[in-house]
């Protein structure tokens, strides 16, 4: 049997699809695109042409079968979740027809369901990455950084073992931290930063996000600062440090390069130490996991920068990039690229053929 199997990721600043063509049971190829696709800027009404446009780019001869994910349902641009699930399903039946959604318990609803239950449908897109790992490492804790969020997901018996289902109850419970490599603002990850030797305050204006910090620091890349940046200029260092500048209030002028670049080194320790905590607090509350003797898994944009030294830190010896078990794909579009192949699983199932 031949099929192409097709994962989307549906978040509220980025769209991520997959494509996996898969025969004989065994994985062939795989596509992977991701779009800036930021909802709340670009407009809610735009979202099914912009799906449809993705899809077309990396399945152009068509799929056999869809699943989707969706974090988007969380944007301001919807009055509650239900409303965005709604919406998301809208839009996505708009673009590619027919499809499952992910739910949080780690399997599918039709649409249909999904409308009915649009809470176990919601930032539901964590448990396909949970499942992926969990083909290769049975027990494992799985850290993501994303643009905007961490995740942190331990894996027991192949499946995830979370104590939260909902957004709410896995920030609670430390799986779920608002820290990212690109889009958090840097006022959200230090309150007080070292100018001239003195701790100062930070503003709390949207001056500067993390991906200037990345930027100064040499983490990321120029085209790697795939979002919008504070201030709308450009993604030079220069312009990211005259950002940055900002942050205690001073400027490019009253401050010197190196003066700034120690501030970005200041605020990087202050979010590894965010992410590190959440790791630690996850740890805590299972012998395997706070024995370490299980591997942390490592995926998403922030993976080398941010995750793995959070997780060293935290106390994991083995710590494995997802692209060592998948390839570089699944590490940069987790869930999208998971969801292709959990697709794929249940369409080659005596029911479904």
């Amino acid at each position: 049997m031949r099929l192409t199997a097709l994962g989307l990721d549906v978040g509220g600043a980025n769209l991520k699809a997959a494509a996996a063509l898969v025969e004989g049971g065994e994985l062939k190829a795989v596509k992977v695109r991701s779009r800036y696709f930021p909802i709340w800027k670009a407009g809610k009404e735009k979202l099914g042409s912009e799906l449809k446009s993705l899809v077309a780019e990396v399945c152009p001869r068509g799929f056999d079968v869809a699943a989707l994910a969706m974090t988007a349902e969380l944007s301001d641009v919807y009055w509650c979740k239900s409303e965005g699930v709604k919406h998301i399903i809208a839009s996505a039946r708009q673009a590619i027809g027919e499809f499952l959604v992910a739910n949080v318990h780690g399997s599918f609803y039709t649409p249909e369901e999904a409308e009915e239950k649009p809470l176990e449908v919601a930032a539901a897109n964590w448990p396909a990455s949970a499942w992926l790992v969990g083909r290769k490492l049975p027990n494992a804790l799985l850290i993501d950084v994303g643009s905007t969020t961490t995740d942190i997901i331990p894996v027991e018996g192949g499946k995830a073992a979370t104590l939260g289902k909902t957004d709410p109850e896995r920030l609670a419970a430390g799986e779920l931290v608002f820290t990212g490599a690109l889009r958090t603002s840097v006022g959200a990850v230090a309150k007080w930063v070292p100018v001239k030797g003195r701790m100062t305050r930070t503003s709390p204006e949207y001056f500067a996000i993390t991906a200037d910090v990345h930027l100064i620091l040499g983490h990321i890349t120029p085209s790697q600062y795939t979002c919008d940046t504070p201030d709308g200029r450009g993604k030079t260092r220069r312009e990211a440090l005259a950002r940055l500048s900002r942050v205690p209030c001073a400027d490019p002028e009253t401050l010197e390069e190196w003066e700034i670049a120690e501030l970005a080194r200041f605020i990087y320790e202050k979010q590894l130490q965010q992410i590190t905590e959440a790791i630690i607090q996850v740890s805590s509350r299972s012998r395997k996991l706070a024995s370490r003797s299980t591997p942390a898994v490592t995926c998403g944009v922030g993976r080398r920068f941010l995750a793995e030294p959070a997780a060293r830190r935290a106390g994991y010896q083995e710590v494995i990039p997802l692209e060592r078990l998948y390839g570089m794909h699944a590490a940069e579009a987790t869930p999208a690229y998971a969801l292709a192949l959990m697709a794929a699983t249940i369409a080659q199932r005596p029911e479904h053929t």
